[in-house]
Formats: C-alpha cells, sequence, structure tokens
C-alpha cells in the first residue's frame, strides 16, 4: 500500500494501535528547556518516577536567558530561577544539560540540527511549538504541552492522534531579494493562520527542494503559523551532505547505514493525502506583516487589505489588529519609519542568516533612528561569525552582536521592545505583547530587516539589491 512520508514515520514508531484510541507513538529524541520542564520534573519527583531513558532526552537553556554578559548571575528573578531550576533537575535525573557557558548551549531547534542530533526518519518532541522546525531533515517532529513532557520523560512514548496529511508544493524560481522566510509568510497568507489546523505538512516541489538545509529550517518552522502539527520536508543528498561529520551524526559504516534507510524515506508517487495546495514561486515578492497574526502578511509592494474586504465576521479583530499597529485601511507601508531591527530567534539565526546579513550590510551603516540586535541561535553559530569576521562587518555597520537565546522573539527574558515602538523582526510571531507589552512587530525576512536596518524604515529589499547588481 502506498503511503506518505509523514505516514511512513509514524507506523514505524506505533508502539500500540487501537480503533478508536489514540495511538501509542514511541519518541526518538525528546528536547527539553527550563520553561515547560519544571512542573514535569517535579510530576516525576511526586510519582517516584525516574526518566525512563535520560540518554534520548537532551536539556538547553533558551527562553530566559540573557543575550548580554552570560557570564554574570541573570537579573531577572524568574528568568534566573527557571534557569537554575532547570540545571538542578538535568543533574538530579541524568540528563545531558548545554546550559549557559557550554560550548553547544543555544536556541533548541537550533542546536539539535548544527549538532547531528536531528535525523531523518525520527520522531521528535519538544515542549515549544517550533519543534516543527526539525521536520526539515523528513522527520516528525512536534510540539507537546507541560504533561506530555512528563509522558515522555516517564515512558518514552506519547498518546497523539494520527494527523491528517497536506501535501505544499512550490514550483519555479524564486525572485530577487525573495528568500524561504518569504516563502512560507506566503504561503500563511494564502491560507490563514489556521489553514493548516489538524494536518502535518510536506512540503515539496522544485521551489522547495532546491533550498539549503538552513532554509528548509525556516520553512518547517513556521508550519504551527497556519495551525498544523508539523512540517517535514523528504530528505535528500542535501540533506546527506549537511549532517555528515557533525557531532552526533552516526560515523564510519553506520554513516552508510543510516544513508541508506534515510534514502527510503519520501512518500510514494501514488500516495494520498488529505490535501493538496500548489503555488508558483514567481508569485512571491519580499513579504511583511502588518497585523498581529502571521497570516495578516502581504508582499512588500502592496497596500493593507481593507477591512470591509474582510469575512464579516472577523472584521471586529481585524479592524483591532490594525488599530494596535497603528495602520489604516489600504496603506503602504513602505517608507513607514522603524525603531528596532531583531535578526534572530529559531526561525532565522543561523550562521546562513548572519551571512546573509553581513553579505548585505558590508560598507554600509544603520540608520541613526534604529537599533539593531543581531542574536545567533547557538554559541557555535556565535563561534563561526566571529571566526568569518562576520561580527566585525556588524560592528562596522552599528549593528549589536549579542549572546546565543531566544533573545526579543518573545518577552520572556531581558530583550524586550518597548511600548509602541516598531519593531522588524526575523522571528516567527507577531502577536499582540509577544516582543514586549504594546510592542508592535512586523515579521520579515533577514534581507528585508537587513534593508530596514541600513534606511531606518520599511524599504522594499529588491531596489537596494539592484543598485548592487548594477
Amino acid at each position: 500500500m502506498s503511503k506518505t512520508l509523514v505516514e511512513k514515520i509514524w507506523d514505524a514508531h506505533v508502539v500500540k494501535s487501537e480503533t478508536g484510541f489514540p495511538d501509542i507513538l514511541y519518541i526518538d529524541t525528546h528536547f527539553i528547556h527550563e520553561v515547560t520542564s519544571p512542573q514535569a520534573f517535579d510530576g516525576l519527583r511526586k510519582r517516584g518516577l525516574p526518566v525512563f531513558r535520560p540518554k534520548q532526552t537532551i536539556a538547553t537553556a533558551d527562553h530566559n536567558v540573557p543575550t548580554l554578559n552570560q557570564h554574570l548571575p541573570i537579573k531577572e528573578e524568574l528568568s534566573r530561577y527557571q534557569v537554575d531550576m532547570l540545571t538542578k533537575n538535568c543533574a538530579e535525573f541524568g540528563i545531558e544539560l548545554y546550559g549557559l557557558g557550554h560550548p553547544f548551549q543555544g536556541i533548541v531547534h537550533v542546536i539539535g540540527p548544527e549538532l547531528g542530533i536531528t535525523q531523518p526518519g525520527a520522531t521528535i518532541v519538544c515542549g515549544d511549538s517550533h519543534t516543527s522546525t526539525h521536520g526539515a531533515f523528513g522527520s516528525i517532529a512536534f510540539g507537546i504541552g507541560t504533561s506530555q513532557v512528563e509522558q515522555v520523560m516517564a515512558t518514552q512514548c506519547l498518546l497523539q492522534q494520527k494527523p491528517k496529511t497536506m501535501k505544499i508544493e512550490v514550483n519555479g524560481q524564486l525572485g530577487l531579494g525573495v528568500t524561504s522566510k518569504d516563502i512560507i509568510l506566503y504561503i500563511i497568507s494564502q491560507i490563514s493562520a489556521a489553514g493548516g489546523t489538524g494536518y502535518f505538512i510536506e512540503y515539496a516541489g522544485s521551489a522547495i527542494t532546491s533550498l539549503s538545509m538552513e532554509a528548509r529550517m525556516t520553512i518547517c518552522n513556521m508550519s504551527i503559523e497556519m495551525g498544523a502539527r508539523g512540517g517535514l520536508i523528504a530528505p535528500d543528498q542535501i540533506t546527506f551532505d549537511y549532517l555528515k561529520g557533525r557531532e552526533f551524526s552516526p560515523k564510519g559504516e553506520d554513516w552508510n547505514k543510516a544513508v541508506a534507510k534515510w534514502q527510503t524515506l519520501y512518500s510514494d508517487a501514488d500516495a494520498q493525502f488529505d490535501r493538496v495546495l500548489k503555488f508558483n514561486a514567481e508569485d512571491i515578492e519580499p513579504m511583511i506583516t502588518y497585523g498581529t497574526n502571521p497570516g495578516m502578511g502581504m508582499g512588500i509592494s502592496a497596500h493593507i487589505p481593507a477591512t470591509q474586504a474582510q469575512p464579516e465576521s472577523e472584521q471586529l479583530s481585524y479592524q483591532k489588529a490594525l488599530d494596535y499597529m497603528g495602520f489604516e485601511d489600504d496603506a503602504l507601508l513602505i517608507g513607514k519609519p522603524v525603531d528596532y531591527v531583531f535578526i534572530g530567534s529559531c526561525t532565522n539565526s543561523r550562521i546562513e542568516d548572519l551571512r546573509e546579513v553581513a553579505e548585505f550590510v558590508k560598507d554600509k551603516r544603520k540608520a541613526e533612528n534604529v537599533e539593531v540586535w543581531i542574536v545567533p541561535g547557538s554559541k557555535q553559530v556565535e563561534k563561526q561569525a566571529k571566526e568569518e569576521g562576520l561580527d566585525k562587518v556588524f560592528e562596522q555597520a552599528g549593528f549589536q552582536l549579542r549572546e546565543p537565546g531566544c533573545s526579543a522573539c518573545l518577552g520572556m527574558n531581558e530583550d524586550k521592545i518597548p511600548a509602541g515602538k516598531y519593531c522588524v523582526s526575523t522571528s516567527n510571531r507577531n502577536f499582540e505583547g509577544r516582543q514586549g507589552p504594546n510592542a508592535r512587530t512586523l515579521l520579515v525576512s533577514p534581507l528585508t530587516a537587513a534593508a530596514a536596518a541600513v534606511t531606518g524604515k520599511i524599504t522594499d529589499v529588491r531596489e537596494l539589491l539592484e543598485k548592487i547588481e548594477s
């Protein structure tokens, strides 16, 4: 019987399945961090249970960590408490922790792939919605709640309903200044922030398979932003080349055996998906959000859609979003002054993102009205950026290269955007208060963020790129 890639991986991990009940799904790798793990550890403690397979649980500190002076005690009391509890819990339960000061520390969805822990065909979970990032390697990866974190710790299994499957094809060649972040923002703008609800999405098509692994991670990362359970891309030679030689990738003959197995991970030609969507890469331009959910996005040269054009049931919330952002119907965002530019988060903080920004801003300076934060996704990314001299480029441009962490993606640490200020951000969510109380977030690609940084306003990066090329 023909199967989709999701079905192949899922069926290979089902421990028990009974009609009318969720499947018992075996979990290969469990990532944890300081925010969603404390209650799970307390639950085990109260029941006198150990972590069933501690070697398959990997911990790091990322959400609450400061991105300046990480060698000093954390200033915020709650943040310090959560990071300290993670350290204590990992020591007590025998879990490897990549905490502050460790060379492998970083955002959980950045360190898994770069260390070779994330591998094709695996089931991967974390108490974090953007676990879908790991699906770029052809794995079933999804976020779970705190009670489920405890369930995996205790049993290495989860009770899960098998999801529906959706295939999203993007074919064609991307235009100048258009990146993987623009692809995913475009898809979400077309199908809405709820368009993927109930589905596990497989991304395919020539525009997807031509992407690097880091770009594929950006695509899968934001699957959750359209309501999907997760997203994945079939592994190929680009995947294998990325993984080869990494810290925890298979070595020697084990590598050959692993690749032979990974090469079987694809959807059969006649596999049936519950839904199929197709898009043309040529229709995508640099994207920007204008509202308070990721579905409120548009091409950067477009005008904000009118409230009256929305379904009647959504007009009140739509107008509320525009009021919060300080925008009006039919407005053009190009030329709008901005206050902050944040380049980071589990969506766009990898070395490829930093290289792209550095290449664009070389010999340029940031605008006087803008504060720019570059936050690498891990200590390894930070180290590599410095080895390549990217830190010097950023310094000369007036950008601040900070230390690894989730940073201004969410207002859970010291890196908050002040109330009322506009932040052009490479992160994944633009909810009210996401980057700090009453902060206003506009989601973009690293290239579009860099353009805003040097001009001080929302800018169509294609205009600057055309000048560079001419």
